[in-house]
């Protein structure tokens, strides 16, 4: 009996590290991996894009990047910078056409999607460096 109760409190207590991305911070360094633009019939997927284009979250609610944040674009030539919402997922920065626009982001784990103003889905996935 004994030993029945240490083996179960044995495996109990073990404990399975598969979930570390799980909880992968918002704060940090994001690189530009993929791009989705979906032709209108919902067929649309992400595709690889080489890019240097990264997007970092400070901890005081500032977002930079070295690239456009307001579009799509997969360029890392034209910084620009914003204020977040980790609450309500979104972005928004002066430096676009429509400062009040919020951009909508989620995050899974170490993937980061940021949701455009397009008429069919447009987005871009980021990586956590």
């Amino acid at each position: 009996m004994l030993f029945i109760l240490l083996t179960v409190g044995i495996l109990s207590s073990c404990n399975n590290d598969d979930d570390s991305d799980s909880n992968t911070e918002l704060i940090g360094n994001w690189k530009l991996i993929e791009v989705l633009i979906d032709p209108g019939d919902g067929s649309g997927t992400f595709n690889s894009v080489e890019s240097e284009k990264i997007i970092t979250f400070e901890n005081n609610g500032t977002i930079t990047s070295n690239g456009n944040l307001c579009d799509m674009s997969i360029a890392s030539d034209n910084s620009t910078s914003g204020t977040y919402s980790n609450s309500e997922m979104s972005f928004n920065s002066a430096d676009c056409n429509n400062p009040d626009y919020d951009f909508t982001f989620e995050q899974n784990g170490n993937t980061l999607i940021i949701n455009y103003p397009c008429i069919e889905p447009c987005q871009a996935k980021f990586i956590k460096e």
